[in-house]
């Protein structure tokens, strides 16, 4: 398991989120992690990729 990723008061730059079920989500469809992780090594297609640093709000 994952150390938690910290929630800053700023936003990812370059990065948007459209998830607003997730705790990180900021208005404007910001992402307010300190850091993100995409996951699925092996990924070929979009949707094999995971964004692993959600968390339900």
């Amino acid at each position: 398991m994952h150390e938690p990723i910290e929630k800053t008061n700023e936003h990812l730059s370059g990065v948007k989120c459209v998830v607003t079920s997730c705790y990180y989500n900021a208005q404007g469809n910001y992402c307010s992690a300190e850091e993100i992780e995409i996951q699925h090594p092996d990924a070929r297609e979009t949707q094999e990729t995971d964004c692993a640093t959600f968390i339900k709000s």
